[in-house]
Protein backbone atom coordinates (compact mmCIF):
# COMPACT_ATOMS: atom_id res chain seq x y z
CA UNK A 1 0.00 0.00 0.00
CA UNK A 2 2.67 2.25 0.95
CA UNK A 3 3.94 2.35 -2.75
CA UNK A 4 0.29 3.17 -4.08
CA UNK A 5 0.44 5.77 -2.06
CA UNK A 6 3.55 6.82 -2.73
CA UNK A 7 3.13 6.99 -6.68
CA UNK A 8 -0.05 8.77 -6.33
CA UNK A 9 1.57 11.51 -4.07
CA UNK A 10 4.41 12.02 -6.72
CA UNK A 11 1.85 12.29 -9.14
CA UNK A 12 0.07 14.67 -7.18
CA UNK A 13 3.35 16.85 -6.30
CA UNK A 14 4.15 16.74 -10.14
CA UNK A 15 0.27 18.29 -11.36
CA UNK A 16 0.54 21.23 -8.67
CA UNK A 17 4.15 22.21 -9.63
CA UNK A 18 2.06 22.29 -13.34
CA UNK A 19 -0.68 23.83 -12.40
CA UNK A 20 1.27 26.32 -9.75
CA UNK A 21 4.13 27.04 -12.78
CA UNK A 22 1.51 27.87 -15.22
CA UNK A 23 -0.33 30.29 -12.74
CA UNK A 24 3.11 32.23 -12.13
CA UNK A 25 3.60 31.89 -16.12
CA UNK A 26 6.89 34.13 -16.09
CA UNK A 27 10.05 32.36 -17.09
CA UNK A 28 12.82 33.48 -14.44
CA UNK A 29 14.75 34.31 -17.58
CA UNK A 30 12.73 36.83 -18.63
CA UNK A 31 13.08 38.93 -15.47
CA UNK A 32 17.05 39.38 -16.19
CA UNK A 33 18.00 42.77 -17.90
CA UNK A 34 17.91 42.74 -21.46
CA UNK A 35 21.11 44.61 -22.11
CA UNK A 36 24.00 46.34 -20.29
CA UNK A 37 22.69 50.11 -19.87
CA UNK A 38 21.29 52.69 -17.50
CA UNK A 39 18.06 51.19 -16.03
CA UNK A 40 15.83 54.08 -16.75
CA UNK A 41 15.88 52.67 -20.34
CA UNK A 42 15.18 49.19 -19.90
CA UNK A 43 11.32 49.52 -20.36
CA UNK A 44 12.00 50.35 -23.38
CA UNK A 45 14.19 47.66 -24.79
CA UNK A 46 12.89 44.11 -26.00
CA UNK A 47 9.45 46.21 -27.50
CA UNK A 48 7.44 44.53 -30.40
CA UNK A 49 9.63 46.52 -32.63
CA UNK A 50 9.54 46.35 -36.69
CA UNK A 51 12.61 48.43 -37.83
CA UNK A 52 14.23 49.36 -41.14
CA UNK A 53 18.09 49.04 -40.93
CA UNK A 54 20.29 50.28 -43.87
CA UNK A 55 22.58 49.40 -45.36
CA UNK A 56 20.46 45.81 -45.51
CA UNK A 57 23.35 43.62 -46.67
CA UNK A 58 26.91 44.45 -45.86
CA UNK A 59 30.42 42.31 -46.15
CA UNK A 60 33.56 43.06 -44.03
CA UNK A 61 36.83 40.95 -44.50
CA UNK A 62 39.59 40.79 -41.32
CA UNK A 63 42.45 38.22 -41.15
CA UNK A 64 40.79 36.60 -44.28
CA UNK A 65 37.52 35.95 -42.54
CA UNK A 66 35.14 37.14 -44.84
CA UNK A 67 31.84 37.84 -42.83
CA UNK A 68 28.46 39.21 -44.67
CA UNK A 69 25.42 39.80 -42.67
CA UNK A 70 21.91 40.66 -43.67
CA UNK A 71 19.11 42.00 -41.67
CA UNK A 72 16.89 39.37 -41.22
CA UNK A 73 13.37 41.12 -41.49
CA UNK A 74 9.58 38.82 -41.12
CA UNK A 75 9.43 38.92 -45.19
CA UNK A 76 12.85 37.26 -44.61
CA UNK A 77 12.66 35.14 -42.23
CA UNK A 78 9.82 33.55 -43.52
CA UNK A 79 11.90 32.45 -46.79
CA UNK A 80 14.38 31.27 -44.70
CA UNK A 81 12.43 28.99 -42.21
CA UNK A 82 9.86 28.00 -45.22
CA UNK A 83 12.57 25.12 -47.05
CA UNK A 84 11.54 21.85 -46.35
CA UNK A 85 14.97 20.80 -47.48
CA UNK A 86 16.12 22.57 -44.53
CA UNK A 87 13.76 22.27 -41.67
CA UNK A 88 11.40 19.07 -42.90
CA UNK A 89 8.48 18.84 -41.55
CA UNK A 90 8.82 21.69 -39.11
CA UNK A 91 9.51 24.34 -42.91
CA UNK A 92 6.82 27.17 -42.43
CA UNK A 93 7.19 27.65 -38.80
CA UNK A 94 8.85 30.77 -37.45
CA UNK A 95 10.77 30.26 -33.70
CA UNK A 96 11.27 33.88 -33.29
CA UNK A 97 8.49 36.95 -32.35
CA UNK A 98 8.44 40.62 -33.02
CA UNK A 99 10.17 41.14 -29.78
CA UNK A 100 13.84 40.02 -31.63
CA UNK A 101 16.06 41.49 -33.80
CA UNK A 102 17.73 38.88 -36.58
CA UNK A 103 20.59 39.08 -38.61
CA UNK A 104 21.58 36.20 -41.10
CA UNK A 105 25.81 35.91 -41.01
CA UNK A 106 27.91 34.02 -43.99
CA UNK A 107 31.41 33.53 -42.67
CA UNK A 108 33.89 32.45 -45.61
CA UNK A 109 37.49 31.55 -44.24
CA UNK A 110 39.26 32.28 -46.49
CA UNK A 111 42.72 32.33 -44.71
CA UNK A 112 45.08 28.95 -44.45
CA UNK A 113 44.30 28.88 -40.34
CA UNK A 114 41.31 27.82 -38.88
CA UNK A 115 40.13 30.42 -36.62
CA UNK A 116 37.60 30.16 -33.38
CA UNK A 117 33.83 31.74 -33.56
CA UNK A 118 31.67 31.80 -30.19
CA UNK A 119 29.02 33.55 -31.05
CA UNK A 120 27.31 34.04 -27.46
CA UNK A 121 30.28 36.77 -27.21
CA UNK A 122 28.83 38.44 -30.46
CA UNK A 123 27.30 42.17 -29.20
CA UNK A 124 25.05 44.50 -30.53
CA UNK A 125 25.61 48.19 -29.38
CA UNK A 126 22.91 51.49 -30.05
CA UNK A 127 23.68 54.74 -29.77
CA UNK A 128 21.78 55.48 -26.38
CA UNK A 129 24.63 53.63 -24.43
CA UNK A 130 22.98 49.68 -24.47
CA UNK A 131 25.08 47.33 -24.95
CA UNK A 132 22.90 43.68 -26.10
CA UNK A 133 23.88 40.17 -25.70
CA UNK A 134 22.82 37.58 -28.49
CA UNK A 135 19.88 35.49 -27.03
CA UNK A 136 20.03 31.44 -27.42
CA UNK A 137 16.86 29.28 -27.46
CA UNK A 138 16.21 28.48 -23.93
CA UNK A 139 15.47 33.09 -23.72
CA UNK A 140 13.68 32.85 -27.07
CA UNK A 141 11.73 29.50 -25.22
CA UNK A 142 10.81 31.25 -21.83
CA UNK A 143 9.59 34.14 -24.00
CA UNK A 144 7.03 31.60 -26.01
CA UNK A 145 5.74 30.36 -22.89
CA UNK A 146 5.30 32.89 -21.53
CA UNK A 147 2.85 33.79 -24.42
CA UNK A 148 1.28 30.68 -24.65
CA UNK A 149 -2.00 30.44 -22.86
CA UNK A 150 -1.69 29.36 -19.16
CA UNK A 151 -4.05 26.42 -19.73
CA UNK A 152 -1.91 24.96 -22.35
CA UNK A 153 0.98 23.17 -20.62
CA UNK A 154 -1.96 21.85 -18.05
CA UNK A 155 -4.24 20.23 -20.81
CA UNK A 156 -1.71 18.81 -22.64
CA UNK A 157 -0.36 16.82 -19.50
CA UNK A 158 -3.97 15.72 -18.47
CA UNK A 159 -4.47 15.03 -22.06
CA UNK A 160 -1.83 12.74 -22.15
CA UNK A 161 -2.54 11.31 -18.79
CA UNK A 162 -3.38 7.86 -19.03
CA UNK A 163 -5.23 4.78 -16.69
CA UNK A 164 -2.78 2.34 -14.91
CA UNK A 165 -3.64 -0.44 -12.14
CA UNK A 166 -2.34 2.67 -9.73
CA UNK A 167 -4.56 4.82 -11.06
CA UNK A 168 -3.65 8.16 -13.89
CA UNK A 169 -0.06 7.54 -15.07
CA UNK A 170 1.54 11.49 -15.86
CA UNK A 171 4.05 12.05 -18.55
CA UNK A 172 7.15 12.81 -16.66
CA UNK A 173 8.91 13.73 -19.74
CA UNK A 174 5.80 16.46 -20.08
CA UNK A 175 6.39 17.60 -17.25
CA UNK A 176 10.23 17.76 -17.31
CA UNK A 177 10.18 19.69 -20.83
CA UNK A 178 10.39 18.08 -24.02
CA UNK A 179 11.92 18.91 -27.58
CA UNK A 180 9.29 21.70 -29.25
CA UNK A 181 9.70 22.78 -32.86
CA UNK A 182 11.16 25.98 -31.84
CA UNK A 183 14.09 24.42 -30.36
CA UNK A 184 14.79 21.84 -33.00
CA UNK A 185 14.73 25.10 -36.13
CA UNK A 186 16.89 27.21 -33.89
CA UNK A 187 19.59 24.63 -32.84
CA UNK A 188 19.62 24.68 -36.56
CA UNK A 189 19.61 27.94 -37.73
CA UNK A 190 21.12 29.63 -35.22
CA UNK A 191 24.96 30.41 -35.51
CA UNK A 192 27.29 27.23 -32.90
CA UNK A 193 30.34 27.89 -31.34
CA UNK A 194 33.80 26.24 -33.19
CA UNK A 195 36.46 26.11 -35.55
CA UNK A 196 35.81 26.76 -38.84
CA UNK A 197 39.09 25.50 -40.99
CA UNK A 198 40.91 27.10 -43.83
CA UNK A 199 38.04 27.10 -46.89
CA UNK A 200 34.95 26.50 -44.56
CA UNK A 201 31.76 28.29 -45.67
CA UNK A 202 29.09 28.83 -42.25
CA UNK A 203 26.00 30.73 -42.30
CA UNK A 204 23.37 31.05 -39.50
CA UNK A 205 21.56 33.64 -37.38
CA UNK A 206 22.00 35.38 -34.18
CA UNK A 207 19.33 37.26 -32.57
CA UNK A 208 19.10 40.31 -29.98
CA UNK A 209 16.34 41.79 -28.20
CA UNK A 210 14.98 44.48 -30.25
CA UNK A 211 17.31 47.37 -28.86
CA UNK A 212 15.49 51.06 -27.68
CA UNK A 213 12.95 52.11 -29.45
CA UNK A 214 14.35 55.58 -30.07
CA UNK A 215 17.88 54.03 -31.20
CA UNK A 216 19.25 55.69 -34.35
CA UNK A 217 22.17 53.84 -35.10
CA UNK A 218 23.78 50.16 -34.32
CA UNK A 219 26.59 48.07 -34.19
CA UNK A 220 26.69 44.72 -34.33
CA UNK A 221 30.07 42.91 -33.54
CA UNK A 222 30.76 39.75 -34.21
CA UNK A 223 33.48 40.14 -31.27
CA UNK A 224 36.29 38.05 -30.08
CA UNK A 225 37.22 35.68 -33.09
CA UNK A 226 40.20 33.95 -32.36
CA UNK A 227 42.99 32.37 -35.02
CA UNK A 228 46.79 32.30 -34.78
CA UNK A 229 46.35 28.91 -32.79
CA UNK A 230 49.69 27.77 -30.87
CA UNK A 231 50.56 24.25 -30.95
CA UNK A 232 48.99 23.93 -27.30
CA UNK A 233 46.06 25.37 -29.21
CA UNK A 234 46.01 28.48 -27.74
CA UNK A 235 45.10 31.73 -29.83
CA UNK A 236 48.21 34.23 -30.48
CA UNK A 237 45.69 36.58 -32.50
CA UNK A 238 41.70 38.11 -31.71
CA UNK A 239 39.79 40.10 -33.83
CA UNK A 240 36.25 41.59 -34.24
CA UNK A 241 34.25 42.48 -37.09
CA UNK A 242 32.40 45.41 -36.62
CA UNK A 243 29.18 46.00 -38.70
CA UNK A 244 27.70 49.78 -38.59
CA UNK A 245 23.52 50.45 -39.39
CA UNK A 246 21.51 52.97 -39.25
CA UNK A 247 18.38 52.19 -37.64
CA UNK A 248 14.67 53.35 -38.57
CA UNK A 249 10.68 52.14 -37.33
CA UNK A 250 8.39 51.08 -39.40
CA UNK A 251 4.90 52.53 -38.02
CA UNK A 252 3.57 49.34 -37.48
CA UNK A 253 4.79 45.64 -36.35
CA UNK A 254 4.43 42.86 -38.75
CA UNK A 255 4.94 39.33 -36.77
CA UNK A 256 6.09 36.32 -39.04
CA UNK A 257 2.87 34.58 -40.17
Amino acid sequence: MRGIYGRSLVAGIALAMVVGGCGSHRNSLLLERQARGPLDEEKDIARSIAWVFEPTTQTKSEHDLEATMTYADAAFQKRFFDNPRIFGHNSGKNPFFPEHVVFYVRLVNKSPKKVKINPDEFVMLDDLGNQYATINADYINALAESKAPISSMTRGVLEDAHPGYFGFGLPMGKLMGKVTWRFILLKIANLQPGYLYSGVVYDGLIAFWNPHEDAKNLKVVLANIKTDFKPDDFPATAFDVTFDLTASRQRQASPPK
